[in-house]
C-alpha cells in the first residue's frame, strides 16, 4: 500500500514539474513560453478553441506584447505537447514566417490549422465570454 501511494505522489509531482515556469491564464489553462515570440497553450478540462485562444491572448497581454493590431498565429495545430509529456497543446507565435503570414482569413475559430490567426484583442474577448458564462451559472 505504501509503495502504491509513493508511486502516485511521484507521478503527480513529475506530471506538474513541466508546468513549473508557466503562466496560468485567466481561464486556468497553462501557457508555456518556448522563445520570446513562441509559446504553447496546454489544453485542459475539455477546453475548446475559444478557451485556447483566450489563454494565448491573456499571456500575450501579461508579457506586454499586445498592441492595437498584434496578431497571434498557430505555428503547430492542436496535437501532442512539445514541453509537457502526455498533454495536448497548441503552439503559437507572434512572429510568423512568410508562409504562415499568407494564410487566408477564416470566419471559424479553430486551432486545428497551421497559420490560423487572430488579433490579441479579438481573442481576449473570448475570455470575457468565458467568465460571463461561469457567473451565469449562479
Amino acid at each position: 500500500m505504501r509503495f502504491f501511494l509513493f508511486v502516485i505522489v511521484v507521478t503527480a509531482v513529475t506530471a506538474t514539474a513541466g508546468l513549473a515556469e508557466t503562466f496560468r491564464a485567466v481561464n486556468r489553462l497553462y501557457v508555456v513560453p518556448v522563445t520570446p515570440d513562441t509559446f504553447e497553450v496546454i489544453e485542459d478540462r475539455g477546453a475548446g478553441a475559444r478557451g485556447i485562444w483566450c489563454a494565448a491572448a491573456d499571456y500575450v497581454r501579461a508579457i506586454g506584447r499586445d498592441s492595437t493590431r498584434k496578431r497571434m498565429f498557430v505555428l503547430e495545430p492542436r496535437g501532442p505537447s512539445r514541453n509537457v509529456p502526455n498533454r495536448i497543446a497548441v503552439l503559437f507565435t507572434l512572429t510568423p514566417d512568410e508562409s504562415i503570414r499568407e494564410t487566408p482569413s477564416s470566419y471559424s475559430v479553430t486551432v486545428n490549422r497551421k497559420g490560423e490567426n487572430l488579433a490579441v484583442g479579438h481573442a481576449y474577448n473570448f475570455c470575457q465570454s468565458l467568465i460571463e458564462e461561469f457567473f451565469d451559472r449562479f
